[in-house]
């Protein structure tokens, strides 16, 4: 059913997490343009009265009873940012956070070059592809912020490929 996943988990690590079937969150690799450009990634502004609002994180949410975490990405970043799955290639999967009775899944893809995106709904104040260096600098979603590194070598990996 769809949006059957929407509501709270009480995790047994004592906070509450979004996503009843776990969440995940799509990591979009696109590359540059021009040859001396930096291949960037995207990255949502959250709106200011969605949890950690006003931070900078990856289009993605809550999974369906139905789905895979593939699926679930990519259907939150059609919500999201109007993102079209047929202009993405998902190269891989890699845990983030995992407690068990939730978690929390990145789906690494690359997308065309000309692949468009836009704020599609109010859960984004702002809709950005940033450098791969220039991620770190950002007032990144604190769930985010500490797995950042070790995506950004996964995504150079997927870059060089």
């Amino acid at each position: 059913m769809l949006h059957d996943g929407n509501g709270w988990v009480h995790c047994r690590c004592g906070r509450r997490h979004w996503g009843l079937h776990g969440t995940a969150g799509l990591v979009l690799l696109r590359p540059p343009y021009l040859r001396a450009a930096p291949s960037s990634v995207l990255l949502q502004l959250r709106a200011a009265w969605t949890p950690e609002g006003g931070t900078w994180g990856l289009p993605g949410g809550a999974r369906d009873s139905h789905e895979d975490v593939v699926a679930a990405a990519l259907r939150e970043a059609h919500e999201e940012v109007g993102l079209d799955a047929s202009a993405v290639r998902v190269v891989r999967r890699t845990p983030g956070a995992d407690h068990g009775d939730w978690s929390y899944t990145y789906v690494l893809a690359r997308a065309d070059a000309g692949v468009e995106v836009h704020v599609r709904n109010e859960e984004s104040d702002e809709i950005r592809w940033v450098p791969l260096d220039g991620v770190a600098g950002l007032r990144l979603h604190p769930a985010l912020a500490p797995d950042w590194e070790s995506l950004r070598t996964l995504l150079r990996d997927v870059d060089a490929a």
